[in-house]
């Protein structure tokens, strides 16, 4: 591959063009599968697998960078100053943005993806890791992100713990039976870092060996969870109701530069019994697929090589990896990372592809020919043909023709509970109109099931800088992995539609941490997923593992039974967003925000209001527009100064409370003052003599209260009907009271007020 003479300054970065899918490579006389039929099988154990899971990542990049520990208490993190606390880059990052050694003096900082996140400073670098989408506030000075269990975890934490040990036995709880635990790091990220914050120098394998020391540590003092090293081991763990560990290692610099051998039997001894040839970078064992900028970079760092042969990074080319016209790396598996595999195989290590180049998928496979279908497997991936075409264009998701020598090798695939947007797939049963969510999820899952139809489980990546799966409601993100008016109105589907909410954090805050992978379970069945294998997976991950020590015969499988069809096509969002009406020159989803939720302009608002000054930058909330908005309780607030502010619901008005329109009370009438103005009341609900402030409170259709002088009075009299039977109603001074009949000789007025009914010459009773 050819190698650029100089790095040309661009101004854009190239994100990937259009997708295009490898066919299936189908070999024209596969082998004959390995009859497991006749095979004595044992009972399945039960519960699911999670094939990718950081724990004890605050160890990871010299121990810099995560906020909250696997085994300690949660506790408030920092996020001052730039270089006091966690989750940031150091402040003078100029020794990774120096002319590469023996480069012709090529200068970094004319790369516009690093010039943007190294070239001004580590706090402004901090921040605008913050402010990629998703992540607001988890990096820097996460504002609002400081607080366990308010604003931390959730879905798009790559700062703070998503593994505390509460969450993972929360797991165990809901049905996860086995884990594995991949000890992680990365020598360019830690060099990142300010010093300060690491406890210990950039190391990769030091950093490995320090987690998984923490996890034979927890393994031993937990009487819920015990490490396997054997299949054996892994069902009589979970048949005795325990959670499986399994140690597994991803980095780029394995085994440094000592003598790989003594590193393998070194670390099998401290109970590694999978791991990955390959992470982010090209090492001594094979090549990496490329996929972020970052580690472009970072492979640049290494090699000092541009390649131009396609562009991944900037314009036409590409950093670091010596990539073909397609932009798919050239380098394969090495000898020493076919003699690597072959030395995992003599152990009856598990071997795991993911991050490994499609060539080097290639040479792994041919390496697995030749021992018999040894069993290989991708511990988190995606699935090419269903995801978005910007998405699948990246070498690093994983093709049908990949899964096909999986399922031939008796291999399983983790699949990534991503955040990203994936292709409708048809035959799934599931709507995908929550871009991100676990309906996206579900068009992977499905595929992988019906058309791919391989075995699979969760490869969730805990603690691994990415991004879970989005919640279907809330205001963190929900249904946003294309462009917010779609967002919008995709999240009012799941208000309208359903499934309705599990009531766990969950529903808003998403797959923050892994004890909610049981509800991310619950939610996919409670849309229609056939969730059996995935339930299954722990069974499934035992056999594979056995299947290393086993007598094979052959392939396991010879996959020719592969389906892509089904896959609607991507649209791009630029063109979907074109469909959406705009205001102030922003897309938005009409009538898609209900009461109190942010909002931009009053038309995305269900009352037709927002708070928001019409084209600011600043954001409003939906505000009632009439009492119809505030349901049977409440009542719409308007022209009125202070808190509760104008426009608010506020809880309608007991009786006696001052109001000034019957819509603020809870009886539905205010009267008092010209019997429109004045206090809520219940008409009809006083007898005479009882107090009361308005006549139509009274029975008797009378109060003696009037507005201003005598504000509370009592209910009066209005004809002889309303007082006792040897009564009348008063007149004169004693106008309103109920007044007792007077005798004969008594003077009267009128008959009614006698008790013979003749009051004689209308002074006398008779």
């Amino acid at each position: 591959m050819s190698r650029h003479p100089l790095l040309r300054c661009c101004s854009t970065f190239v994100m990937a063009m259009a997708l295009s899918c490898t066919p299936v490579q189908e070999e024209e006389r596969a082998p004959a599968p390995e009859d497991l039929g006749a095979q004595a099988q044992p009972l399945g154990v039960p519960g699911f697998a999670e094939l990718h899971h950081h724990m004890f990542a605050e160890e990871a990049f010299g121990g810099g960078w995560f906020h909250g520990t696997v085994t300690d208490a949660l506790t408030r993190c920092d996020g001052g100053w730039p270089e006091s606390d966690h989750a940031r880059v150091r402040m003078d990052l100029s020794h990774l943005l120096n002319l590469c050694p023996n480069s012709s003096n090529i200068d970094l900082r004319g790369v516009p993806v690093l010039s943007q996140l190294f070239g001004v400073a580590g706090a402004v670098g901090s921040e605008f890791l913050g402010k990629i989408e998703g992540t607001q506030g988890d990096t820097g000075l996460h504002d609002g992100r400081r607080n366990p269990n308010t604003e931390w975890p959730r879905w798009d934490t790559i700062a703070h713990q998503q593994s505390w040990e509460g969450w993972l036995k929360q797991a165990h709880q809901g049905g996860m039976s086995l884990v594995v635990v991949s000890a992680v790091s990365n020598g360019f990220l830690c060099e990142a870092l300010p010093p300060q914050n690491r406890t210990r120098p950039c190391d990769e394998m030091v950093d490995v060996e320090v987690q998984l020391q923490k996890a034979r540590e927890f393994a031993a003092t937990r009487d819920w969870v015990d490490l396997a090293l054997t299949p054996a081991d892994a069902r009589r763990i979970i048949s005795e109701g325990k959670l499986a560990m399994v140690l597994s290692i991803e980095t780029s610099k394995l085994f440094g530069a000592k003598d790989w051998r003594a590193e393998l039997e070194r670390f099998h001894a401290l109970g590694v019994r999978t791991l990955q040839p390959v992470h982010q970078l090209d090492n001594r064992f094979g090549g990496a697929a490329p996929h972020n900028a970052i580690f472009q970079a970072a492979q640049f760092l290494e090699n000092c090589h541009i390649d131009s042969d396609c562009g991944l990074t900037v314009g036409g080319l590409t950093l670091g990896f010596d990539v073909d016209s397609s932009c798919r790396n050239v380098r394969g598996l090495t000898a020493e990372g076919q003699q690597l595999m072959q030395a995992m195989m003599d152990k009856g290590m598990l071997i795991d592809l993911a991050h490994l180049s499609e060539k080097g998928v290639r040479d792994a496979y041919a390496v697995a020919e030749r021992n018999t279908y040894y069993p290989l497997y991708v511990s988190h991936g995606h699935f090419r043909e269903v995801m978005n075409g910007k998405l699948a264009e990246n070498e690093k998701t994983t093709p049908a023709w990949v899964v096909q020598m999986l399922r031939r090798t008796g291999g399983m695939f983790g699949l990534r509970t991503a955040h990203d947007e994936t292709r409708a797939y048809t035959k799934s049963g599931v709507e995908n109109n929550c871009q991100g969510s676990s309906r996206s999820f579900a068009q992977a899952y499905e595929f992988g099931r019906q058309g791919l139809k391989v075995p699979m489980a969760f490869g969730a990546d805990f603690n691994g800088f990415i991004q879970q799966t989005r919640p279907r409601f809330g205001d963190h993100g929900a249904c946003s992995a294309g462009f917010q008016a779609e967002a919008d109105a995709q999240a009012r589907q799941q208000v309208l539609k359903g499934p309705g909410r599990l009531g766990t954090p969950f529903d808003e805050f998403g797959l923050a941490h892994v004890g909610l992978l049981p509800d991310m379970v619950r939610d996919l069945k409670n849309l229609g997923v056939n969730t059996s294998g995935l339930t299954g997976s722990s069974e499934t991950f035992i056999r594979m593992w056995e299947r290393t020590t086993a007598a094979r015969a052959g392939m396991a499988d010879a996959a020719l039974d592969i389906d892509t069809t089904g896959v609607a096509p991507w649209v791009k969002p630029e063109d979907r967003e074109a469909a959406y009406p705009t205001v102030c020159g922003k897309h938005y989803a009409p009538d898609s925000k209900d009461m109190n939720q942010d909002c931009r302009f009053d038309d995305e608002c269900l009352t037709e209001q927002c708070s928001s000054v019409v084209c600011s930058l600043i954001k409003g909330r939906c505000v009632c527009n009439g009492d119809e908005d505030c349901g049977g309780t409440g009542y719409c607030q308007k022209d009125t100064p202070g808190n509760p502010a104008d426009n608010d619901c506020v809880q309608k008005k007991a009786d006696w409370v001052s109001c000034s329109r019957d819509g603020q009370c809870q009886s539905g009438e205010c009267g008092g003052c010209l019997d429109a103005v004045g206090w809520c009341f219940t008409p009809n609900s006083k007898a005479y003599g009882q107090t009361c402030k308005s006549d139509r409170e009274c029975t008797t259709n009378r109060c003696s209260a009037d507005c201003y002088l005598n504000p509370t009075g009592s209910c009066l009299c209005d004809s002889d009907s309303h007082c006792g039977a040897s009564q009348y109603c008063g007149w004169g001074l004693n106008s309103g009271k109920c007044q007792n009949k007077k005798g004969r000789g008594a003077a009267c007025a009128s008959g009614r007020e006698c008790q013979s009914g003749t009051c004689r010459w209308s002074f006398t009773c008779k």
